[in-house]
């Protein structure tokens, strides 16, 4: 027995030198490596930056079958594919709407000659996808971002829940669901929706000692912006403004951009081959600031981000600990930084709520369908958005109306738990450190010098500096803001 576990781990190492380059795992790698390849199925909650996509990359080159995984975002996946191209691999593919119909169609009909598949939740269940997944054989498959089951499936993403009712139409593959952030309650949700009850669970830190963790109390959002121009002036490096909205994504950039300071807009509302240009500008470092609202980040590559500002604070501990991880990936001190004023409050609880179809809609709804009117046009004139639509149709489809109603309430009530958790931690003098660390049952082992606002931080010389030039540029002239907004011909 311990020949033989001698003899699979000096190959896992093999692997690692011939295909990687490498010859140490980050820590966890290998523990989960190791039970993927001895087909257990498997939860890892890794750091934000260990290297999860090794833990699906380095299996699936020791099986004969294809890798199967489920990304949430097309930029994500993108990227994925766009590194494993870039290390030699021609065997890899994404399905998503980037795609034509006509390259959509060909991939489809041709699964069977790639190794490593990327494809969303959404894409997964399309009839004429499932058709061709079921003819080949799937090894590994792989739930990237796989808390996205718990925090984000019960809302706007109900298509996360569906990865479940896809197991049943396959042969049963060895399950690997990674993520970053995942506490007690997310790791049961994972465990109930993909049926992984037997699974091994390998669960590191999350706790970035590099990132020190301030939260400043302002009047008003005027006062916000005067502070994040200040900041940002002075900053050396480059960082994350995350905000509530497109249209504050968009007026917070342009004013930044006024001054002279390098920053895009960035949010969900953009053509998609926008936000991958813009994306793409800052992990080169042409841009130097993203502002954003929470869809973007997820997957992004880039070590040496050195702040996160919230302009406002995020509805979930599990979202704010994801978000303030993409700093500091390369070690170095880093900061995040939340701004809070008294506004904030609603603000958040408007944004948590609103994706959610009230009593009255979800009724006035239901009765249309019943007319024999279509889903479009009873979610039209119910007044219902795209989003609660797609809630509604997953819960309809497995409850009564009377459930449904009941279901949604408590979902509702269950965000505004969270939010009253992320507002304690704002409002209390213990270390915030401690405090989300705490959410996900940890504790602080060694605080750092740079811990937190409530721990005392004396300075952050380290990270303001005089101009820098590298980041710095000159303000634009009225007339190129003008070409910038309008295009070449105005």
């Amino acid at each position: 027995m311990e020949i033989n576990e001698t003899n699979e781990t000096n190959k896992i190492y093999n692997v690692l030198k011939e295909r990687f380059g490498f010859t140490e795992f980050r820590p966890g790698q290998y523990e989960v490596i190791r039970d993927v390849i001895s087909r257990k199925d498997t939860i890892a909650i890794l750091p934000t930056g260990n290297g999860k996509s090794l833990c699906f990359q380095l299996p699936g080159y020791m099986s004969s079958g294809i890798v199967l995984i489920i990304s949430p975002l097309v930029s994500l996946m993108e990227d994925q594919v766009a590194i494993m191209k870039r290390n030699g691999e021609k065997q890899v593919v994404a399905l998503n709407s980037f795609l034509t119909f006509k390259e959509k169609n060909r991939i489809v009909k041709s699964l069977h000659v790639y190794k490593f598949i990327f494809i969303s939740p959404e894409m997964l269940l399309q009839q004429n996808v499932m058709t061709e997944l079921k003819k080949i054989t799937i090894s590994l498959l792989v739930i990237d971002e796989a808390h996205c089951i718990s925090q984000w499936g019960f809302d706007f993403r109900p298509d996360y829940l569906r990865i479940g009712e896809f197991l049943k139409h396959i042969n049963k593959p060895t399950i690997l669901a990674l993520t970053a952030t995942a506490n007690d309650k997310v790791i049961k949700d994972i465990k109930d929706y993909l049926d992984l009850n037997d699974s091994v669970v390998h669960k590191y830190s999350l706790d970035r000692p590099n990132i020190s963790f301030s939260i400043i109390k302002m009047e008003s959002q005027n006062e916000k912006t005067k502070w994040i121009l200040d900041r940002v002036k002075q900053s050396s490096g480059s960082g994350v403004i995350y905000v509530s909205s497109r249209k504050r994504a968009e007026s917070l950039a342009l004013f930044l951009a006024d001054k002279g300071l390098s920053i895009a807009s960035y949010h969900a509302g953009m053509e998609q081959v926008d936000r991958a240009f813009v994306q793409a500008q800052f992990i080169n470092g042409e841009v130097k600031w993203i502002c954003a609202t929470n869809a973007f980040g997820m997957g992004i590559h880039k070590g040496d981000i050195r702040q996160i500002i919230h302009d406002q604070f995020p509805s979930t501990i599990a979202g704010y600990i994801q978000e303030i991880g993409r700093a500091g990936r390369d070690g170095n001190l880093s900061a995040a930084t939340l701004l809070f004023s008294p506004e904030d409050e609603r603000k958040s609880r408007f944004i948590v709520q609103e994706d959610f179809p009230t009593e009255v809609e979800i009724k006035q709804y239901t009765n249309l369908l019943t007319s024999g009117v279509s889903n479009e046009v009873a979610s039209e004139m119910a007044g219902i958005s795209e989003t609660k639509q797609r809630v509604l149709e997953y819960y309809l489809e497995r409850l009564s109306v009377e459930n449904t109603i009941i279901r949604l309430e408590e979902i509702s009530l269950e965000k505004e738990q969270e939010l009253q958790q992320m507002l304690q931690i704002i409002h209390s003098n213990i270390c915030i450190r401690e405090q989300v660390l705490s959410f996900f049952d940890e504790e602080v082992i060694t605080r750092p010098t740079h811990c937190c606002s409530n721990c005392g931080i004396t300075s952050l010389d380290w990270l303001l500096t005089a101009e820098d030039q590298y980041f710095q540029r000159k303000p634009m002239e009225w007339m190129e803001r003008l070409h910038l907004l309008l295009g070449e011909h105005s």
